[in-house]
């Protein structure tokens, strides 16, 4: 068995007020979902995550913190995303609108738009977004 710092990062958000509050949702276990840019993931020239694959769930400080397992991955259009992972993503959405308006602010930011190496990237109801499903299999002390 290997131990967590033989795993890849498991990464929410940048750095700062944003990931603190999303680590501290999973560790809560409030937060059991998570959305990406499929465009994000062909930038880095990254694969996407699978069932099965565990990962160290890092802190603003890059700790791991925790080992998350992904439970289910799934690429959809933005515009379908469902009420249920907006709630999963335990961050206290009262609807699908107000998650979507909140992953905007975040995708459309210069930190994102540089991360993309886009500038001008913006979302629309067919862009690809990348749905996890995770659950935590271990704390890290």
């Amino acid at each position: 068995m290997s131990s967590h710092e033989d795993l890849p990062p498991y990464v929410l958000g940048f750095p700062g007020p944003l990931r603190d509050e999303l680590v501290a949702a999973v560790l809560s276990g409030r937060k059991t979902a998570t959305t990406g840019l499929l465009a994000a993931y062909e930038a880095e020239a990254e694969p996407l995550p699978a069932a099965g694959d565990r990962a160290g769930l890092v802190d603003s400080d890059e700790r791991v913190v925790a080992v998350v397992e992904v439970t289910e991955v799934r690429v959809v259009r933005l515009a379908d995303v469902g009420p249920g992972h907006a709630a999963d993503e335990g961050e206290g959405y009262a609807s699908v609108a107000e998650w979507r308006a909140s992953h905007e602010r975040f995708w459309h930011s210069a930190e994102c738009r540089e991360a993309l190496g886009d500038p001008g990237f913006r979302v629309d109801d067919d862009t690809e977004v990348v749905l996890e499903r995770f659950r935590v299999v271990a704390l890290v002390p």
